[in-house]
């Protein structure tokens, strides 16, 4: 988002006799509200569905008033701006009408007349009464949340009702809540989003033929609370989680780098070896797994020339992507 500048450059325009900037600047807008209420005019298109009512929106958002360059409320300073969900955390009637009309990745300036604002006292002292404010709206992302918190609040009896088909998208959209999360660096939420799902998945018995969907839908939550147990410092579980992962697909090398890395805090050495190990024989070339082997073999940087020689065949990658020794 431009921020100021879209904002000057709303201002900037041909003088008409008796009309204010954002009176100019409505003719060109698009009635989105019915009664002229809140005008939408597009910056830049979206793609995909609309927003859903009762959805979990990411957005970027630029509040001015007539006549003032500088923004009166804005996120876009935030280096991760934070989920809202419609009808709970966003408070202005004409952002909600606004935000139902918008695709992700659409960029778009509102004006917002007081009804659907401030209202006729304002917000003092920042806005005054009956004020018409424009917005400028960047939608990242959005999840259609209601479905899944009208799910989860059903009791296991009912949701048991439900097809396997229904549970696995559920549980998808909670795992999407977590890695929202996790992006914005709030761990131990995502880990709540997670478990969530997982219990979802768990509480399910799948039949024969969908058992590799629940196995699928499980791999992946598995391998994102392993991770986000090595943020929230607590290895132990961590390597519990990529070991579950492990059950579902021995091979994963997302699995066994983070049990290597678990193993690592945990100081035990010789698993986290064979962990990388097998981390490196599924993708030889994968920066993250060999320079995780390089700070392994610094551990034994006090060791004596003989066994620093032994190490550095140890951990040395041959051609295959094996290393010397390994069987």
């Amino acid at each position: 988002m431009g921020g100021s500048a879209l904002n000057q450059g709303v201002l900037e325009g041909d003088d008409a006799p008796g009309q204010s900037p954002y009176e100019r600047l409505s003719q060109r807008m698009l009635d989105i509200s019915g009664d002229r209420g809140v005008l939408k005019d597009v910056i830049r298109e979206g793609a995909g569905d609309l927003v859903a009512p009762d959805a979990t929106v990411l957005v970027k958002y630029s509040g001015y008033l007539e006549h003032m360059d500088r923004p009166f409320d804005s996120n876009c300073h935030r280096r991760t701006p934070k989920l809202m969900k419609l009808g709970e955390d966003i408070t202005l009637w004409g952002m909600e009408l606004g935000l139902l009309s918008m695709r992700r990745g659409e960029l778009a300036r509102f004006l917002f007349k007081p009804t659907y604002a401030y209202g006729t006292l304002g917000c003092p002292p920042l806005i005054p009464p009956d004020t018409t404010v424009l917005f400028e709206i960047e939608l990242l992302d959005f999840l259609d949340s209601a479905e899944s918190d009208k799910f989860c609040a059903l009791s296991a009896e009912q949701q048991d009702q439900f097809p396997l088909q229904k549970v696995l998208k559920v549980a998808a959209t909670e795992r999407e809540f977590g890695n929202h999360l996790f992006r914005q660096n709030r761990f131990y939420d995502a880990k709540v989003r997670y478990k969530k799902a997982l219990l979802l998945l768990c509480r399910r018995a799948a039949p024969p033929e969908e058992q590799h969907l629940t196995k699928a839908a499980k791999l992946l939550i598995f391998l994102n609370l392993s991770l986000t147990y090595l943020k929230l410092d607590q290895p132990i579980t961590a390597l519990r989680y990529g070991e579950q992962a492990l059950i579902i697909d021995p091979k994963n090398a997302k699995a066994l780098f983070r049990c290597g890395q678990a193993c690592l805090l945990l100081t035990e050495y010789q698993k986290a070896r064979d962990y990388l190990v097998r981390a490196q024989k599924e993708q030889p070339f994968n920066h993250d797994i060999n320079n995780e082997l390089k700070k392994l073999a610094s551990y034994y940087k006090d060791y004596t020339d003989k066994e620093k020689e032994m190490c550095h065949r140890m951990f040395a990658p041959c051609g295959d992507g094996s290393t010397v020794g390994e069987s």
